[in-house]
């Protein structure tokens, strides 16, 4: 891809915040309920991008059949609403990447597969994050990620073209959506990335180990000009 990255867009949990913390306390209490015991860190640490499905799949192994997922994954919403932002906390420099963006003058968002009132409800907490000039969620559109569709909409509300924008996010199917979306694409190696997972094989192009290091991609690209 030769076209300028012109925009950005970040996906949420693993990559703009820590909410494992408070994720994982949810899905602890669900599995506490049914005599489960706790979620280990290696757990919590490759399936909180995955969300309530991710988490308490994890932690139950294999659901038992005489639960519906739907119900698990409503108790999950439930105690995670009543405690959204105990232990979460903005990634270490993000921040500083924000900046960089603003000053620059190169518009960002935010295209999460969250639901929409708990992305209202948990972004009050992190006023740097209020300044998104697209916010799309997981219910926004009929189609969410690993489907373009929701990343094509932030790009348009951005005013960037497609192909002039960047998708970061922590797990594969930010990087199968962003592939599929025909966008540059960047895996947030500070995210969620567990042990098993291969990101080398995502057909990212590149994995940044801080989120400084896009501030670096972005400065050698206008170098290029």
């Amino acid at each position: 891809m030769t076209k300028t990255i012109q925009a950005v867009l970040f996906d949420l949990d693993g990559t703009l915040l820590d909410t494992a913390p408070d994720m994982a306390e949810a899905a602890n209490r669900v599995l506490a309920d049914y005599g489960h015991g706790p979620l280990t860190a290696p757990q919590i640490k490759a399936n909180t991008s995955y969300g309530a499905k991710g988490l308490l799949s994890a932690g139950f192994g294999v659901i038992p059949p005489h639960l519906e997922l739907l119900e698990l994954r409503q108790e999950f919403l439930d105690y995670y609403q009543q405690n959204i932002c105990v232990g979460t906390s903005i990634f270490q420099g993000i921040c500083q990447l924000l900046s960089y963006l603003e000053q620059q003058g190169i518009p960002w968002g935010i295209m999460t597969n969250k639901p929409r009132y708990l992305t209202d409800m948990l972004l009050p907490f992190f006023p740097e994050l209020l300044k998104a000039q697209a916010i799309v969620c997981g219910d926004t559109l009929a189609l969410a990620k690993p489907h373009p569709e929701p990343l094509l909409y932030a790009s348009k509300i951005l005013g960037v073209d497609h192909d002039r924008c960047a998708y970061i996010g922590d797990i594969e199917k930010d990087m199968i959506a962003a592939r599929a979306a025909n966008m540059h694409r960047y895996i947030a190696g500070w995210g969620y990335i567990g042990e098993s997972h291969t990101p080398e094989h995502w057909e990212a192009h590149g994995i940044l180990q801080t989120p400084e290091a896009f501030i670096t991609t972005l400065k050698s690209q206008n170098e290029r000009k």
